[in-house]
């Protein structure tokens, strides 16, 4: 049975199927929440546990502490233990496989005793700008500020105490796997955040390892990169056990159990792509949460290289363009949340879903080029509009009717603009050829609105549907799957087109000419005003 087909597997089996450990446990560490999910035999998800947390400001740097990481992953998998528990009546003792995956990129540096040298930077952080640009002119090739050597050769940049000391640095779901398995090891698709890989060999480039420590020869670093570096691991391939250690980690009360089979760690790009079945060649994804990203797997490489478009890799090591926008929901968040307290002040009872659904309903009658008005979601840099720091903006021309219905659809094409600019030098520049878009995350959860909108802004349709229901954690706990009940030889587009996602519902918006018309002239208006976000940034 896959996980589209709607006969429900009888408690007993699924019983039977947990105390037998034939599962598969994915968790991934988002922006804001931590999330399980266990699926069974069938790849359906049979039980889920998730925990909130938030990422903090401290000393103008973006970070998590790794006391937080390890109380939310319990907290998490306390979660799912219940749920376990209330479904089935059984202890969650182990799992076949187990999974973990987690915000792509960012920075975690460790000494030789695994000691952390620094608090974690995370994706969110914008300011290695100088590195950024160092790196992509010497290699060729775009080197994002969120990467994780970029934030190394900032370190060094600025000669950073820390760096004289580093002896391993690593990403978030990398570090999470490590302590769980004593394993210092990436999935590829994760690995090509930190550092580029070249597909041919499936592992860093060698050539720019060469380069880097040429650039960096004499100036603190007390090894070669590669030495620095995690060993990279395509899908499928095994990446440890879990140890008694690690059980603990998740599970102080000693219930789980060890000897999990753990799959290569992954960043939540590859398993939205997973999650999506966007891994085949011509395919793409588009997730929106705290970010929004869109993932394109390439018939072969760019003519050249953009600032726009980062080149990485499915998870099973195809090459892939990655259009990053820092800021995606958050702002729409925060309006949705100031809406319910007005409601509630007038003594309406409204939850958080149907504020939402009423609100993003309201966009479809707005006007087409959002009439007048103007919105920036910058809650942190953006550094495909040249942004170090993020300051929300709402504007209008006089004149500009102020109507609930134009006013969302205008926060709703903000969330998508950055967007737009990236997938325009992929589309127009590059002439990147599609044959399936997948839209998943928070922002599509009413249904037929931002998907809607998206088609607009990209002018190719746009699919939703029982893919990535769980999202990112499913995603990762079909890799967890996938090592385990593969068949010899079988590729991951294989295992997931035929047999995890076969029979799933779509369901398709394709662009309204109306509305293409009307997000390209809000575009215009949206590059010609990019001047007055900036000087908000200069002079707040």
């Amino acid at each position: 049975m896959t996980m589209t087909e709607t006969v429900e597997r009888p408690v007993a089996d699924t019983r039977e199927a947990i105390e037998q450990g034939r599962t598969a446990l994915g968790i991934e560490l988002g922006s804001t929440r931590i999330k399980a999910v266990l699926i069974g035999p069938g790849h359906e998800a049979i039980a889920v546990g998730s925990h909130d947390w938030e990422n903090q400001f401290v000393d103008r740097t973006w970070t998590y502490s790794l006391d937080a990481v390890w109380s939310g992953l319990q907290a998490c998998f306390a979660a799912l233990a219940a749920d376990v528990r209330e479904q089935y009546g059984v202890e969650l003792r182990g799992t076949g496989a187990l999974g973990v995956s987690a915000m792509m990129h960012g920075y975690l540096a460790f000494d030789a005793e695994g000691e952390l040298l620094t608090p974690f930077r995370t994706w969110r952080n914008t300011n290695t700008g100088d590195a950024s640009e160092q790196l992509s002119e010497l290699f060729g090739y775009n080197i994002p500020h969120r990467w994780s050597i970029a934030h190394l050769y900032q370190a060094v940049l600025n000669r950073e105490e820390h760096v004289g000391r580093l002896a391993h640095l690593t990403t978030l779901a990398g570090y999470v796997h490590w302590k769980l398995t004593g394993q210092q090891v990436l999935g590829v698709g994760d690995a090509s955040g930190v550092f580029p890989i070249d597909t041919a060999t499936g592992g860093y480039d060698a050539g720019m390892l060469a380069q880097f420590d040429q650039l960096v020869a004499g100036r603190g670093l007390s090894s070669p990169l590669a030495e620095l570096l995690p060993a990279v691991l395509p899908a499928g391939e095994a990446a440890g056990t879990l140890t008694a250690d690690g059980a603990r980690l998740l599970d102080p009360s000693g219930t789980l159990q060890p000897g999990a089979a753990l799959c290569p760690p992954e960043g939540d790009a590859g398993t939205g792509m997973v999650a999506t079945n966007s891994v085949a060649r011509r395919t793409g994804n588009v997730s929106a949460g705290t970010s929004i990203f869109a993932m394109i797997v390439l018939d072969g490489p760019l003519s050249r290289m953009h600032p726009e478009v980062d080149l990485v890799t499915t998870p099973a090591g195809d090459l892939v363009a990655m259009v990053h926008c820092n800021n995606g929901a958050s702002e729409l968040n925060a309006w949705a949340g100031l809406f319910a307290e007005f409601a509630t002040a007038l003594g309406a009872k409204a939850d958080t879903n149907t504020v939402f659904e009423t609100l993003f309903r309201a966009a479809l009658d707005g006007a087409p080029d959002g009439g007048g008005l103007m919105a920036f979601n910058n809650l942190s840099g953006e550094p495909i509009t040249k942004l170090h720091e993020g300051r929300p903006l709402f504007l209008r021309v006089p004149g500009s009717s102020l109507d609930l219905a134009t006013f969302m659809r205008t926060q709703l094409y903000a969330a998508l603009a950055t967007l737009r600019i990236g997938m325009d030098v992929l589309q127009k520049a590059e002439s990147v050829q599609l044959d399936r878009m997948f839209a998943h995350g928070g922002l599509f959860k009413t249904e037929g609105v931002a998907q809607k909108l998206l088609a607009a802004a990209i002018n190719t349709p746009v699919s939703v549907g029982d893919l990535a229901a769980e999202g990112g954690a499913w995603g990762i706990a079909i890799l967890a799957a996938f090592l385990t009940d593969r068949q010899p030889g079988q590729s991951l587009d294989d295992f997931l087109t035929g047999t995890v996602f076969a029979g799933a519902r779509l369901d398709t918006a394709a662009p309204d000419a109306v509305d293409v018309a009307g997000f390209d002239a809000f575009m215009q208006r949206y590059v010609a005003a990019l001047p007055v976000q900036q000087a908000a940034v200069d002079h707040t």
